[in-house]
């Protein structure tokens, strides 16, 4: 599984997912979640962020195809992105997530957001985490 958020990250990790998955002849799933605030209902249209979504994945689904990958691409909606990855590994029972990050900080410290410990806390299966390095290359 490789979920997607629209930034720098999105090539490798799909990358690294389709290289994965044609070492096992598997099928890459690639995710968009829409975070929705709590003061509107989960399903309420987002359309700027489904435009948005639907865009990025259609890119990446092209990049799957590049590499000669199988790719299913769906857009989602959840109050919080690591709860709705870990929901789409469990119901897809896949082998492995590929999450890609940048290098964040937050108040001078270096930090993985709320995300990443989510999916690392909670994944069934392999999580491999790949992060730009500061200068913006994949480290």
């Amino acid at each position: 599984m490789a979920p997607v958020v629209g930034n720098a990250t999105d090539v490798d990790t799909v990358n690294m997912a389709c290289k994965l998955a044609n070492d096992a002849n598997g099928i890459v799933h690639i995710i968009y979640v829409i975070e929705v605030p709590r003061e509107h209902p989960v399903d309420t249209e987002q359309h700027e962020s489904t435009a948005r979504g639907e865009e990025i994945l259609d890119e990446m689904e092209a990049l799957a195809k590049l590499s000669k990958c199988t790719a299913e691409a769906e857009l989602l909606q959840a109050r919080k992105a690591g709860l709705a990855i870990v929901h789409e590994a469990v119901d897809k029972q896949v082998d492995a997530i590929v999450l890609g990050t940048t290098y964040k900080h937050s108040y001078g410290a270096f930090t993985l957001g709320e995300t990443i410990p989510y999916v690392l806390q909670h994944a069934p299966c392999r999580v491999i985490i790949m992060r730009l390095g500061t200068n913006g290359r994949e480290q």
